[in-house]
């Protein structure tokens, strides 16, 4: 026993003070992991949800956005999550039959009730935005606006998302909303880079917007927008063209080659061997041409193609006035337009068109374009068909007429050279998101609605770092401190001389 004893007080490891020690360290340790999981531990990310109709000429298209509840920059990160297109066409078809424009919406929008989390649905705000189909509506019969907005307004509260209301927006905000997506897209904005111009074209207008050096807004103010994101002002030029949209520029082409009232119309637009029988009410059903339809003329023409590229450019010039310009630089019509400016994103039917045709790609020479175009509009209608069985008869005999209008708009009309089209890219999306008017819609909403405090971890990333650092420099300690009982022994060693 005595022995047992002896050998207990000769080893260090059984002193009160060396347990004492050890249990704090254990504790230490323990409290050490306790802290850094509870720091490190995923949180759940709260988002908001937004979902924006967007009601163009020729079609409507549903969008929802998600965006973090805490806000970046007091402006909420917003990505596109989910898109619809509402079958048939755009809700200004519909004046005639109100109520069917309201119907035409319920397939997508049920849609984005199953997209949109239920516990979100009462604070999901829901706008439908019109554009230059209901401009032109409003301008040549306000009553029958007003009641395709009422239809529409009475079948979108009957979803449980929180509607904001149903408006036009005027061609100026629809050019500087698409400016801001495609710049909020490519990040560019918080990057401090130079900032890249809008092109837009739908179906009735087209819409340029950029930010120019040598422009302030003193020369031709209802140009100009200005606006704050991301810490930055940003004063941009931005002008939206009524009528001059794909398909309305196409009817004022057809109306200056009609005027005379002919029963056929021999069209350079469209390919050798098209006809179709087409109807003068019809074409000329319009606010863009419905002063220009001829005295005395046919119920029907035939619409026939010769598919020849430069007679179709000096046809669609016609529909421009280049003559009249009061300021030192003009686009056309009179307008003015300062220099262009850093590299251009084209989109909607801009990047439709070209990529059908195979266009899209501008490091290729302008003159190699119009080339290829050239043999494009020439090729047989018959031939065209049996290339593209798939695509709509209507849709596919445009495109001669779409891609040389591009083409001449683009140089003719915004100025464009052979040198700066190589400046324009053709896009349909950026980073999963549709380029268009909706996102920099939804991203000027997002400031409006108030953030959800966001949850935080329990210890800010400073008090963290203290916490862990005192720990481990303990643990150094106690460690240093539970060898001491070994010092005496050590220093009792037999020393050899």
């Amino acid at each position: 026993m005595s022995a047992q004893r002896e050998m207990k007080e000769k080893n260090p490891w059984h002193t009160p003070v060396t347990i004492i020690i050890t249990v704090i360290g254990v504790i230490a340790i323990v409290a050490l992991v306790t802290v850094a999981v509870l720091q490190n531990r995923s949180l759940p990310q709260k988002y908001k949800y937004g979902i924006v109709l967007d009601a163009g000429s020729s079609h409507t298209a549903l969008y929802i956005y998600e965006w973090p509840a805490e806000k970046d920059n007091n402006t909420g990160r917003v990505e596109q999550t989910y898109s619809c297109k509402v079958r048939g066409p755009g809700i200004s078809s519909y004046a005639s039959a109100p109520l069917k424009a309201g119907e035409s919406l319920r397939e997508c929008m049920q849609e984005a009730e199953q997209r949109v989390p239920g516990k979100r649905h009462h604070e999901t705000p829901l706008y439908l935005g019109a554009t230059a189909g209901m401009r032109l509506l409003n301008m040549e019969n306000s009553t029958a606006s007003d009641k395709v907005f009422q239809a529409v307004e009475e079948a979108l509260q009957k979803f449980p998302f929180s509607y904001q209301g149903a408006r036009i927006l005027s061609g100026q905000e629809e050019g500087a909303f698409g400016w801001v997506t495609v710049n909020y897209l490519d990040d560019r904005l918080k990057q401090g880079l130079e900032t890249t111009g809008a092109l837009d074209l739908g179906g009735a207008s087209t819409q340029i917007s950029f930010v120019s050096d040598n422009y302030n807004g003193s020369e031709s103010p209802s140009n100009s927008v200005t606006f704050r994101l991301y810490g930055n002002d940003y004063n941009l030029y931005t002008h939206s063209f009524l009528c001059y949209g794909k398909d309305q520029a196409l009817r004022m082409t057809l109306a200056h080659q009609s005027q005379a009232g002919p029963g056929t119309v021999l069209d350079p637009c469209f390919h050798p061997g098209y006809t179709e029988t087409k109807n003068y009410s019809v074409l000329y059903d319009s606010p863009c041409v419905s002063d220009r339809k001829p005295q005395g003329a046919p119920a029907t023409f035939n619409h026939t193609g010769n598919g020849n590229f430069l007679e179709c450019q000096k046809t669609i010039k016609s529909i421009f006035n280049f003559t009249y310009c009061k300021y030192n630089r003009c686009s056309f019509n009179g307008v003015f337009q300062p220099l262009l400016q850093g590299p251009f994103g084209a989109f909607s039917a801009y990047y439709f068109v070209m990529n059908f045709l195979k266009l899209t790609d501008t490091s290729i020479q302008l003159e190699t374009v119009k080339e290829r175009l050239k043999h494009y509009c020439a090729t047989p209608w018959n031939q065209i068909r049996q290339q593209h069985p798939n695509i709509k008869l209507k849709y596919l005999a445009e495109y001669c007429f779409a891609g040389t209008y591009i083409l001449t708009l683009l140089t003719e009309g915004y100025n464009f050279t052979s040198e700066s089209y190589s400046n324009i890219k053709f896009i349909e999306k950026i980073k999963g998101s549709d380029a268009g008017w909706t996102l920099g819609y939804m991203l000027n909403l997002t400031n409006m609605i108030p953030a959800e405090a966001p949850d935080s971890p329990p210890l800010h990333h400073a008090s963290y770092v203290s916490i862990v650092t005192i720990i481990a420099v303990l643990i150094f300690i106690l460690f240093i401190l539970s060898l001491h009982p070994l010092w005496p022994r050590c220093s009792k060693q037999p020393q050899i001389v």
